[in-house]
């Protein structure tokens, strides 16, 4: 027999006499002027990398969009199916968005899967091994430097993946050309699902830092 499941059920309780009660006026708000975000995040659907939790956010503060490793596809209007770039094409020509943040986070699946093809049990399914293709030459590349560990590569993968999907980001011409007029910026930060650490890419070196708090 069909049966919704209970923790959603309880959740969505809790959330309607808990966080809804505190910010009904907002919800309704948002409801009837609809939403003015500032801010778009291209996370990873990871479970454990949710961007409206890390960065506290209110309701209607953020546009999110959510794939697997958090990829960002070259600018590809030849009329397939582009989930990724409907996404971004609506944020910044629909709703004005400021600013976009490539978000990606340690652990990654996605990345592990795109460094490890042979023990990969996706790699023979129809979509994720095409996905993760995106990433071209650089998964092999790491793969033979004998110097790193396993774990260094993925995290090298993680941080250089995020630098890929700006620059892909940078060949959608409307993206472009607002952020050459200081409309639009573009940001890349690394979550560390471990410590909570958040860590940000220097646009001009490429490197990723802590922020002082």
């Amino acid at each position: 027999m069909y049966r919704f499941p209970d923790h959603l059920l309880k959740g969505h309780a809790n959330f309607i006499a808990g966080r809804y009660v505190a910010e009904k006026d907002r919800y309704r708000e948002l409801a009837a002027n609809g939403q003015h975000p500032t801010t778009m995040i291209i996370a990873c659907c990871d479970s454990r990398a949710a961007p409206e939790m890390i960065f506290d956010s209110e309701p209607g503060e953020l546009f999110v969009l959510r794939n697997v490793a958090n990829l960002v596809p070259t600018y590809q209007p030849d009329g397939g199916q582009h989930g990724t770039s409907a996404g971004i094409e609506f944020a910044v020509k629909a709703l004005g968005i400021g600013n976009i943040v490539i978000m990606g986070h340690g652990r990654c699946g996605g990345i592990h899967a795109a460094l490890n093809p042979d023990t990969n049990p996706l790699d023979s399914g129809d979509f994720i091994g095409k996905w993760m293709s995106m990433l071209g030459d650089l998964p092999k590349q790491l793969d033979q430097n004998a110097l790193m560990t396993p774990s260094e590569r993925q995290r090298a993968l993680e941080r250089i993946s995020i630098r890929n999907s700006i620059g892909n980001l940078r060949t959608f011409p409307y993206v472009a050309a607002l952020e050459a007029e200081g409309k639009l910026a573009v940001h890349g930060i690394w979550f560390d699902i471990s410590s909570g650490e958040l860590w940000i890419m220097d646009d001009d070196s490429g490197d990723f830092v802590r922020p002082e708090i």
